[in-house]
């Protein structure tokens, strides 16, 4: 009895290893596009950021903050950031993605433009997490790719985490965690192999306007302050890419 049980923990466990593939033994190429999708999202995000104050002036209607103008600012931060330039992107799966990427970030501002441009309004909403979030949304109806903003301390449902992402969160607080290193598994999900890509986030000043503290109290999106110092854990963007 004892013998069959521990034959049969060495075949499951031999399945589980089967079922978590390092990456860069199965997947590299994905790899890299989810790598590079995620610097992508990271640098639109940047963008909307940046332009909060002209976003947010209430004594101007057309703020000339087009999806045209963002896309160029996008455009010149991913180039100087990867050496890619997005406006003279090859043919292949991978420029595919990244075109598709930068258009639904496009159209995200395009959506925000009523809003962007509604005079009298401060705060208008148009945050870096909700571009992300409705940027992500409308590349995976293109794409079937999840690109999404996750955190332990979610505050919209949609970035709710899934097992698998807590789990990576969890490993991206524990100090002993290579600070900056991104998480790669391919998996599987429903039957199928997926690749998963988690990068993990941390917390700039920026980011303590409606983050950091006093904890609890409310910010000015009327969401409850989590306490975060500069440099803090925020969350992870994610990544779930089918693989052949």
């Amino acid at each position: 009895m004892k013998v069959y049980r521990s034959l049969l923990l060495l075949v499951l466990g031999l399945l589980m290893s089967a079922l978590l593939i390092p990456a860069s033994g199965l997947a590299a190429d994905e790899a890299k596009t989810a790598d590079l999708l995620i610097k992508l999202l990271k640098t639109g995000r940047s963008v909307i950021s940046d332009n909060q104050a002209l976003i947010n002036d209430a004594a101007t209607a057309d703020k000339g903050f087009t999806p045209e103008v963002m896309a160029e600012q996008t455009i010149e931060r991913f180039l100087s950031k990867t050496g890619i330039d997005l406006n003279a992107l090859g043919r292949g799966k991978r420029a595919d993605l990244l075109r598709k990427l930068l258009h639904a970030q496009r159209e995200t501002v395009r959506d925000f433009q009523p809003v962007i441009n509604k005079q009298g309004i401060g705060f208008k909403g148009v945050l870096p997490a909700k571009f992300a979030r409705l940027t992500g949304e409308k590349f995976y109806q293109s794409t079937g790719i999840k690109l999404k903003l996750t955190s332990l301390d979610y505050r919209w449902p949609a970035n709710r985490p899934d097992q698998f992402e807590a789990d990576v969160l969890r490993l991206f607080a524990d100090p002993r965690y290579p600070r900056g290193k991104d998480y790669t598994k391919v998996t599987m999900m429903s039957g199928k192999p997926v690749l998963r890509v988690m990068s993990p986030e941390y917390a700039k000043a920026s980011c303590l306007k409606c983050h950091g503290i006093p904890k609890g109290q409310r910010d000015i999106t009327g969401g409850r302050k989590e306490g975060w110092k500069e440099g803090d854990l925020g969350g992870a963007i994610s990544v779930v890419m089918p693989v052949k």
